[in-house]
């Protein structure tokens, strides 16, 4: 793995998704590209005379902006140099813009293998509706996406769980899966979840052959179970064995089937799951 993004915003949510890449990374190979997403405020105009704060002059304005922005400066290097003290290799990134669109930026300019972002707490009725930044970045960058949820302390992930339908040729998905618990050195379970909410239009045995014929997979790694709803029975199995990390493939979804007819089980899963969650995303 040549590079690993990691947005951060000094918090403690931020701190445990570098801890999560500094586990998957290798410190000879892997660049860690730590992105501080930088909003300056700008006040408004129509509601402050002059558009500052009330008591606050122009000049003090601007004056405390910048303190700001260099203590935030600041902070991004203090990481990168910790990071290098370390051992690992590390570029600070540091770019204008909402955290979704500083993202983009910096994968389309360094194109890295994966982003770690850090998850707030659980997301409320807009966060269900429209997406959070960390659901929005795991859903739809181009690349895979690990999101690490608050209540996780990231260690060794070592026990691996991937929720599975069995409906899509997920091949070049575990291909990458494989490789990354090499690395990791994690053992693998693959999952289904029968549930009359779940589409089961085509033939499990096909798709399980043909993952038998591919990588080294036993029964014993394949588990069904039922469960009246399907996040509920991926979390309870997790639970039960003790998951450090769940993973899940995504595909493109149009609007209407996205919020209204099949809201999709890994958005629901980024925006509640406790378990560090790592989305990939099937190619059309």
């Amino acid at each position: 793995m040549n590079r690993i993004l990691i947005p951060i915003d000094f918090s403690e949510n931020a701190k445990r998704a570098l801890s999560a890449a500094k586990t998957i990374s290798e410190k000879e190979v892997t660049e860690l590209l730590i992105l501080h997403a930088y909003q300056p405020y700008i006040a408004d105009v129509n509601l402050t005379p002059g558009g500052v704060l009330p008591g606050i002059g122009g000049s003090d304005f601007l004056n405390m902006t910048t303190e700001l922005e260099d203590e935030f400066h600041k902070k991004l290097e203090d990481y990168a140099d910790e990071l290098r003290a370390e051992g690992y290799k590390v570029r600070p990134l540091w770019i204008l813009g909402s955290v979704h669109s500083a993202v983009e930026e910096a994968i389309e300019e360094y194109n890295p293998n994966l982003i770690v972002i850090g998850r707030t707490g659980t997301g409320g009725f807009l966060d269900k509706l429209i997406g959070s930044s960390a659901t929005q970045i795991a859903l739809h960058s181009k690349c895979p996406v690990l999101v690490i949820p608050p209540q996780s302390t990231p260690g060794k992930f070592s026990k691996v769980v991937y929720a599975t339908q069995f409906e899509y040729d997920e091949t070049d998905i575990l291909r990458e899966v494989f490789v990354l618990l090499n690395h990791l050195g994690g053992n693998l379970t693959l999952l289904k979840i029968q549930s009359d909410t779940q589409p089961n239009i085509q033939s499990d045995n096909q798709y399980i052959a043909e993952i038998k014929g591919n990588f080294a997979i036993t029964d014993d790694q394949i588990v069904f179970r039922k469960s009246n709803h399907v996040l509920d029975g991926i979390e309870e199995y997790c639970d039960e064995v003790g998951a450090d990390l769940l993973i899940m493939s995504s595909r493109e979804r149009s609007f209407i089937e996205e919020f209204l007819i099949n809201p999709s089980v890994t958005r629901k899963l980024i925006i509640d799951t406790h378990v560090p969650l790592l989305v990939f995303h099937l190619k059309s």
